[in-house]
């Protein structure tokens, strides 16, 4: 589903972000993305998503050349890319309910969808007894829960979780890990770009790792190595 061809990121002439990275993403797979601060790992991301565009190279979405992506393509292209931060940016006067919906509806979804679709999407997230609650009346587990419903609204086929649990303790961690992992057994693509070595090594899935903006390793069942 997702090529990446000698693509390379620069924000000035003596900084690469990224340098040459060729990697192919099957559909269906999760893969752990790690490395150091400044690695590279966002921006891996970021390009994935259209928020940034490549200095040099070919990056490849189930079939579409994404680095020629015409600005008016743009919002087509992200909702098939769900995307959760470490922060949750969730709208704080808006109900756990609302912040999905709200999703939807700058997307151009029609009401009877977002009635049908957002209960689903909440149960599939065990927020359903949590519907009517505001950000601050949440865990900071559950806040992340509610940033991955919002990232699932349009059912997309990727979803790019930046350091998701990099604001939660051991036990929620785990909680959003496993949530990713449910997500990923009905079929869509997981990339997890993280720090947290206990949750790559507990996952024994595919591990890309990055530094200094190359591709120094990965494995298919790897673990977490600096």
């Amino acid at each position: 589903m997702i090529t990446f061809s000698n693509v390379s990121k620069k924000y000035s002439r003596d900084s690469a972000a990224l340098h040459e990275i060729n990697i192919k993403i099957p559909t269906g797979d999760f893969v752990s993305i790690v490395g150091q601060s400044g690695a590279g790992k966002s921006t891996m991301l970021k390009l994935i998503s259209a928020e940034e565009r490549p200095t040099n190279g070919k990056i490849v979405i189930d079939g579409w050349d994404i680095t020629k992506i015409k600005k008016w393509q743009v919002p087509h292209l992200r909702r098939q890319i769900g995307v959760v931060f470490q922060d949750f940016k969730l709208l704080p006067k808006k109900s756990t309910y609302e912040n999905v919906a709200f999703a939807m509806e700058v997307g151009g979804a029609r009401t009877r969808e977002i009635r049908e679709s957002v209960p689903h999407i909440l149960k599939l997230v065990n927020l359903t007894n949590k519907a009517t609650a505001y950000p601050g009346e949440l865990s900071g587990g559950e806040k992340q829960r509610v940033a991955i419903a919002r990232a699932l609204a349009y059912k997309p086929q990727i979803l790019l979780a930046d350091e998701p649990t990099g604001n939660l303790d051991a036990l929620h961690s785990w909680d959003i890990v496993q949530l990713l992992i449910k997500i990923n057994k009905l079929g869509t693509t997981v990339l997890l770009a993280t720090h947290n070595n206990d949750i790559v090594n507990a996952l024994k899935k595919r591990v890309l790792t990055l530094s200094q903006g190359k591709v120094v390793a990965d494995k298919k069942s790897g673990t977490y190595k600096l």
